[in-house]
């Protein structure tokens, strides 16, 4: 195949999948631009013979500029690019198993009421697993919740909330997210993908992602820390309630924001206190 090809790398050796490159000519008009597949590689569509202005960007990356020449055939190459990251000391957590540590970790949805407030809930059981890799982009996270561990501060409304008007907790007892992806945005930044699987129904989500950190703990330990967040629709997952209030207002909105702060302790299961 004709074109300007190369790599793109991160600076410790692992492809960067997200890259794009753009080509200008000589009076700096953009001829060309290609998105590294998977495994880093890009490539154009061949070029008119000539010297040409080549920038390879990536979120989280800083840029680097090359000039690259293009034969009569219309190939030419940009050899291997290696990008350092746009932030230093940004250290990502080692490779292997994390385990959330449900403590320390706090889901939150928060939905209107009347149109007018906001109901905040928190969800007091949660587990699950997060997997490091290398490169960080094929991590894995997956996790559980039961839902009837939902707490409002009011008794009356949990109780209404794990009936089946809403999560029907008897009929469907736990909450679950499976990761299918994780993409960078910038150096603390990612968006990860999932399936979230809640009141039977399996949608696929997209969260925020915010990396906190990394460090030793009191307890002889290292724990990572994260924030993520979504919305996500009532109807999509059959929650169909629909009482009205005053003026025909909805006692409950449609849509529901969910916040995660997440800790997770190095290793495959969690250490005794």
């Amino acid at each position: 195949m004709r074109g300007l090809s190369g790599s793109v790398r991160s600076a410790d050796g692992f492809p960067v999948g997200h890259a794009v490159l753009t080509v200008t000519d000589q009076q700096g008009l953009q001829v060309a631009r290609a998105e590294a597949d998977e495994s880093g590689r890009v490539r154009t569509d061949p070029l008119p013979k000539g010297s040409y202005t080549t920038v390879v960007t990536a979120a989280g990356y800083l840029p680097i500029a090359r000039t690259a020449q293009v034969a009569h055939d219309g190939t030419g190459s940009i050899g291997e690019v290696a990008l350092a990251e746009e932030e230093a000391g940004v250290e990502l957590p080692p490779a292997g198993p994390w385990t959330i540590d449900p403590a320390h970790s706090s889901p939150i949805v928060t939905a209107r009421h009347l149109g007018i407030a906001s109901v905040k809930a928190r969800f007091t059981e949660l587990s699950g697993r997060i997997h490091v890799a290398r490169p960080v982009e094929r991590s894995s996270v997956r996790a559980h919740i039961e839902a009837a561990a939902i707490d409002t501060g009011n008794k009356m409304r949990d109780d209404h909330l794990r009936s089946p008007d809403f999560l029907d907790v008897a009929a469907y007892p736990s909450i679950e997210f499976v990761s299918t992806g994780l993409t960078r945005r910038g150096s603390r930044t990612w968006l990860l993908g999932g399936e979230l699987t809640l009141h039977g129904q399996c949608r696929e989500v997209d969260l925020e992602l915010r990396y906190g950190g990394y460090g030793p703990d009191p307890w002889g330990g290292s724990r990572a820390a994260f924030h993520a967040e979504t919305q996500l629709r009532r109807d999509d997952f059959a929650i169909n309630y629909n009482a009205m209030g005053r003026a025909g207002v909805a006692a409950v909105g449609t849509t529901v924001e969910v916040e995660l702060d997440i800790e997770a302790v190095r290793g495959e299961r969690l250490p005794e206190y």
